[in-house]
């Protein structure tokens, strides 16, 4: 099997993997996330015993570093740091944050699949690919997540 350099699969997918980050765990948690992912990607690599969806297996990894950066910061209280001005968050515009904040709190296949769904534009084939589902339970999870947003979210 011949697996390319990964430093070009790191370029093929930094962009939208990040953008995938930012709509799981906030612009905040998304960049410690991409790094996180890269670490556990990189280690992995040379035990790989096939490369057929590289793409998919890295948004596996991914998706488990958000799942695991949304558990710890669900662990941790927030505090207030005195004195410390808080830092406006780059990266894509997700302009309604009340919303993202509904989304990055459903159960962690709802919430990837609406991301896939809402911020990457996929289709369910392609969410269900990445995710290691079928289209079928892609679209199952879309729509289960965007009904719990619904009850959540409508007055």
């Amino acid at each position: 099997m011949h697996l390319p350099p990964f430093e070009r699969l790191v370029d093929a997918h930094a962009a939208e993997l990040h953008r995938f980050l930012i709509g799981l765990v906030g612009p905040t948690e998304a960049e410690d996330c991409l790094q996180e992912t890269y670490m556990s990607a990189l280690r992995a690599y040379p035990r790989l015993r096939h490369g057929d969806n590289l793409r998919a297996w890295l948004y596996t990894i991914a998706q488990r570093k958000a799942t695991d950066a949304v558990r710890r910061s669900s662990r941790r209280p927030a505090r207030d740091l005195d004195g410390v001005e808080p830092v406006a968050p780059s990266g894509p515009d997700l302009a309604d944050d009340g919303l993202w904040l509904s989304v990055r709190a459903l159960p962690a296949k709802q919430r990837a699949a609406i991301v896939h769904r809402f911020v990457l534009d996929l289709a369910y084939a392609e969410i269900g690919s990445r995710m290691g589902i079928s289209e079928e339970a892609a679209r199952q999870n879309v729509s289960a997540g965007l009904r719990r947003l619904r009850q959540e979210v409508t007055p």
